[in-house]
């Protein structure tokens, strides 16, 4: 009678257990699928990325995972900006551009040799203070954004006297597409910044440094 009760209990243990495994298998969420990158689709797209103008998920080494993106993404528009003036006027200097009165020596500079002699002159000096004080300037708001959720979009300055963001009547998907615009120029430019001045130091010739 004993080893009746026993094993009839046992098996009522094993029941219950197997179905309490059964529903905590159903109730448990299905992993997430792989989603590829657009840009690398043999890598997985890097979620932190969505909803950020011009997203094909390109992060190969994954920074939007650990860093704040609207940090990255100021950091990116920042040097796209800076790369779109750089290009025009490294091409400009080549093709016959000067400030006048140019002063004494500097009439046969290129793009190439002007770094070295502005240097010995003091000009990068004052470049490196006047840009340095305007970029110190511009953290205060930078900052905010990413400590303080200020709302402020990354590279938003308020500068656009053309009206090309600001202007009346101008529609979301107008400045969505403004906005793409602009950071695919900023990408285009850093991109045709380097393999200009790799062209130019390689080649010593004149512009389009062919």
């Amino acid at each position: 009678m004993f080893c009746f009760y026993f094993e009839t209990t046992a098996r009522h243990a094993t029941l219950i257990f197997s179905d309490a495994v059964v529903e905590e298998e159903e109730a448990a969420p299905a992993e997430p699928a792989f989603k590829r990158s657009t840009a690398l689709p043999f890598l997985e797209y890097p979620p932190n990325l969505a909803g950020y103008t011009g997203d094909a998920g390109f992060d190969p080494l994954r920074f939007s995972d650990f860093a704040n993106m609207d940090f990255l993404r100021e950091a990116e528009i920042k040097h796209g900006r800076i790369c779109m003036l750089a290009t025009v006027g490294f091409a400009a200097v080549d093709l016959g551009l000067r400030v006048y009165p140019t002063p004494d020596g500097w009439e046969d500079l290129t793009s190439v040799t002007a770094h070295d002699a502005l240097l010995s002159e003091g000009a990068m000096g004052q470049l490196f203070l006047w840009i340095g004080l305007v970029e110190s300037l511009s953290m205060i708001s930078v900052m905010q954004m990413v400590w303080e959720g200020s709302g402020r979009r990354p590279g938003d300055f308020g500068l656009d006297p053309l009206g090309f963001i600001s202007g009346p009547g101008i529609t979301a998907e107008q400045k969505e597409d403004m906005y793409l615009k602009e950071l695919t120029h900023c990408r285009l430019a850093m991109l045709a910044f380097s393999g200009m001045v790799t062209q130019a130091v390689l080649t010593q010739g004149p512009f389009p440094y062919v």
